[in-house]
């Protein structure tokens, strides 16, 4: 087990599958104290059991992230049973099926703002006093999509520029405090994001023609996005904060096509 995050203590959202989870098991196989959060239980536990598997300590929380209460009681969590907190991962997001504006119902629209952004200011507010005590940091999964516009994806895109700019306005807020906030911008990378709601039907197709779109010539793993939340949460970030750093093979570079 690597040190870089011994004595320390994490909190991720969307902990039970993708970028999260690859981030929670990360920090835990570098010494951090896990409170993996998420809506599916026994996802979250077996996040659990891998983490204690390589000699980490990890705790796993249910609730939704979408609620002041639930974000609260999260950090409550996390002081109670490791002591403190010294980073944030916001990793809970959704996707839907490209609508574009006409197509976008205002409930549609509602949950993934509510998902994509309020979610992030809300854990990130809950999380701020016990992140101050310790000078601890925030990183938030954000988008190419925050970057650039794609077509039929109004909601989405909006969300998560919204998230790049929150990024970049509490980064401001609590950099007198020690807090760094930082996001990163993956493009298309291999998780449940797009099937668990069907948002593409042809997943296989898409990661095909994915391949063309992304200069480097393939997809993102989430592993490859949690190195990079783990330096942006280390000390040898310490100088780093608003940074919103595109991991993505070059996507947000290439025209549309």
């Amino acid at each position: 087990m690597s040190g870089r995050f011994t004595d320390r203590v994490a909190l991720v959202t969307g902990a039970s599958s993708g970028i999260g989870c690859a981030c929670a098991i990360a920090l835990g196989a570098e010494g951090a104290s896990v409170v993996a959060a998420g809506r599916r239980a026994e996802r979250l536990a077996e996040v659990v059991k891998t983490i204690e598997a390589s000699g980490g300590r990890a705790a796993a929380v249910t609730g939704d992230v979408r609620e002041p209460a639930t974000c609260a009681a999260w950090v409550a969590e996390a002081t109670r049973r490791f002591g403190g907190l010294d980073g944030l991962v916001n990793a809970a997001g959704v996707i839907g099926p490209a609508k574009g504006l006409t197509g976008t119902e205002p409930d549609e629209w509602d949950r993934m703002l509510d998902s994509n952004l309020r979610s992030v200011y809300l854990m990130s507010r809950a999380a701020a006093p016990a992140l101050i005590e310790r000078k601890g940091s925030i990183v938030s999964i954000s988008s190419v999509a925050g970057l650039r516009p794609y077509a039929g994806l109004m909601a989405y895109c909006v969300s998560k520029a919204g998230v790049d700019m929150f990024t970049q306005c509490a980064a401001l807020d609590l950099a007198p405090h020690g807090v760094r906030v930082n996001a990163v911008n993956p493009g298309v990378v291999v998780t449940e994001l797009h099937t668990v709601t069907n948002a593409i039907p042809d997943y296989a197709g898409f990661l095909e023609r994915s391949k063309g779109t992304h200069p480097i010539g393939r997809v993102g793993k989430p592993e490859e996005i949690a190195s990079l939340v783990l330096y942006l949460m280390s000390p040898q970030s310490g100088w780093i904060t608003g940074a919103c750093v595109s991991i993505d093979g070059g996507r947000a570079l290439a025209s549309a096509r």
